[in-house]
């Protein structure tokens, strides 16, 4: 696959000066999916990088008896914090600015700094019919498509919108593929998350109700520690629309700590579920867990996962862990799963542990890491829906 993308597209808000990016790294039937993201410091390279994996993330779900055809890879980024008092504002102006994209070749959705409801009010007021229109023309039947998908997404589950959990439920899934690997009981395992958004909240989530014991969790505010397990659930329903949590929802036994303390925590299994280039080669040296498994993307930079295997840690990446939202949708859309949260969680679960389980198998048997053995099985597949769909 070339290493150059397709399209590159670089924005000015003529009101702020914020800066935006659209990457297009490939179409296939000539369209692209990937999600929008805003943060203070993203990047072109950032935003490019994440177009390649979404690609690779199309390819590692493609399975030619389903109904659901994997498109290209795209991504979107907006320098901006999200929390600014002008953020919507930049949004609104980015949208309208892609909007020819949208209409015809970008679908996208929520990622860091955003949600999808956010998303579709700044899309509605941009002039936009949908974030995902791109895709209404490989459809069968849209009206019925576009019911279902809006039906699911007014499925809830516990008060969380099951588009806020089927990522998490991917994270996790592939989280207890590596316990179960390895011989290890969820009973006792313990687990640090940086992030308490959509993906690390979700996650935190499954993974405390799978019995695994989550110790330290963090946010813009610091991290939250308890040597004992902290309570999710409260934690969870204390969150803001960002994923901070109101510390008044503390216990007695959980302790404030710095930001970054989220790294150094006995913990067996890490979840950065935050920021991209979380953990570079200086500070991979405090990581203390046995797996690393990257809920955000690019968390982990390729020096220091060279140093951790050298240590024995195992990344699992993003490009498989977190892909489960992106194959939900499609999933969804396509009609391979109805709106439905069991019968989406159970399609997610089965779908990672073969995917997980193919990468593990393959890099146990070349002895090369997860990435690579994740990338060759995309790279495999990559001709074979160029041949059958177009690829460009």
């Amino acid at each position: 696959m070339s290493a150059a993308p397709l399209l590159s597209v670089g924005w000015t808000d003529h009101v702020t000066g914020r800066r935006g990016h659209l990457v297009v790294d490939r179409l296939v039937r000539g369209v692209a999916s990937g999600g929008l993201r805003m943060r203070e410091g993203c990047t072109a390279e950032e935003v490019a990088g994440l177009a390649r994996g979404m690609t690779m993330k199309e390819a590692l779900h493609y399975d030619p008896n389903s109904r659901y055809v994997p498109l290209g890879g795209a991504k979107g980024g907006i320098d901006c914090d999200p929390r600014s008092p002008e953020a919507y504002g930049v949004l609104v102006r980015y949208l309208r600015a892609m909007r020819p994209y949208i209409e015809r070749c970008w679908t996208m959705g929520e990622d860091l700094g955003l949600t999808q409801d956010l998303v579709d009010r700044a899309a509605a007021e941009a002039g936009l019919v949908s974030s995902v229109q791109a895709v209404y023309p490989l459809l069968e039947d849209e009206e019925e498509a576009r019911r279902r998908l809006a039906d699911a997404f007014a499925v809830e589950v516990d008060g969380i919108g099951l588009d806020e959990l089927v990522g998490g439920c991917g994270v996790a899934e592939s989280v207890l593929v590596a316990l179960d690997r390895a011989g290890r009981l969820y009973a006792g395992t313990r687990v640090a998350v940086q992030g308490l958004g959509t993906m690390g909240g979700a996650t935190a989530r499954f993974l405390d109700r799978a019995g695994l014991t989550v110790v330290a969790v963090a946010d813009v505010k610091g991290t939250i520690a308890n040597p004992d397990g902290l309570d999710v659930e409260a934690l969870l329903a204390a969150r803001d629309g960002h994923g901070t949590v109101d510390r008044a929802a503390l216990r007695p036994g959980d302790r404030e700590e710095a930001g970054d303390a989220w790294l150094s925590a006995d913990a067996d299994v890490l979840v950065p579920a935050a920021v991209s280039y979380a953990i570079d080669a200086e500070v991979q040296a405090r990581v203390r867990a046995r797996w690393i498994v990257e809920a955000a993307n690019m968390p982990v930079l390729p020096a220091a996962e060279e140093l951790l295997a050298a240590r024995g840690v195992v990344v699992l990446p993003d490009v498989v862990v977190n892909s489960g939202t992106n194959a939900w949708w499609w999933w969804t859309l396509f009609g391979d799963i109805g709106a439905d949260a069991e019968e989406a969680f159970t399609h997610i679960r089965r779908a990672m542990r073969s995917l997980v389980g193919r990468m593990l198998d393959r890099a146990e048997a070349e002895g090369s890491s997860p990435r690579a053995a994740a990338h060759a099985l995309a790279e495999e597949r990559l001709p074979e829906i160029a041949e059958r769909y177009g690829w460009y």
